[in-house]
């Protein structure tokens, strides 16, 4: 197994998490009524699951090893545009923590924002996943050698050691009604 393999696979958790998203923004657009255990529940599987487990592997790890190599220009511009929509995906979930603070206070003009919120990271992240998916994880795999990407994805299982993806997994099954994956590897 390569170390974008474990990537992918959080990805797919990632785009089930955000299909459920979307559905609640379209709820609350119905009913003017925001569900601010939803949106806490939310929040904490993108800032542990998505940003903390799932990006952290990507920065601390894979993108930290590629900025030793000589990358192609092309290359370079993508990883910093991840990097980038990582940073944006943090600013936007601390704008939906706000909008939903100020809704539990009775400020119902949070609730449009918090529909606009939750919609743009049920349409960003699938976006951001192509663009890693695709064109990205599969062409910087050629500036490793066959060692390197072990080590890397030792280091990969290392990290998710610390990590709770089962927490995640399970809160994705009660929402979806839809078993998740089997990891590849015990943790």
């Amino acid at each position: 197994m390569k170390p974008i393999g474990p990537l992918m696979w959080e990805h797919r958790l990632i785009e089930k998490m955000l299909q459920v998203v979307e559905s609640e923004a379209v709820r609350i657009e119905a009913s003017g009524e925001a569900n601010p255990v939803f949106i806490d529940t939310a929040v904490d599987f993108i800032r542990v699951y998505a940003d903390r487990t799932h990006h952290g592997k990507e920065e601390d790890i894979l993108f930290r090893e590629l900025k030793k190599k000589r990358l192609t220009p092309e290359h370079a511009r993508i990883m910093d545009e991840l990097i980038q929509e990582h940073v944006y995906s943090r600013q936007t979930v601390g704008k939906l923590v706000a909008a939903k603070d100020r809704y539990v206070t009775g400020d119902q003009a949070a609730v449009p924002e918090i529909v606009a919120l939750l919609k743009e990271l049920a349409t960003f992240y699938p976006r951001h996943i192509v663009k890693e998916d695709k064109p990205f994880f599969h062409e910087c795999q050629r500036y490793f050698s066959d060692a390197e990407l072990e080590e890397m994805l030792e280091e990969f299982w290392e990290f998710d050691r610390k990590m709770i993806h089962e927490k995640y997994e399970k809160l994705v099954e009660s929402l979806t009604g839809e078993k998740a994956f089997k990891r590849g590897r015990a943790l």
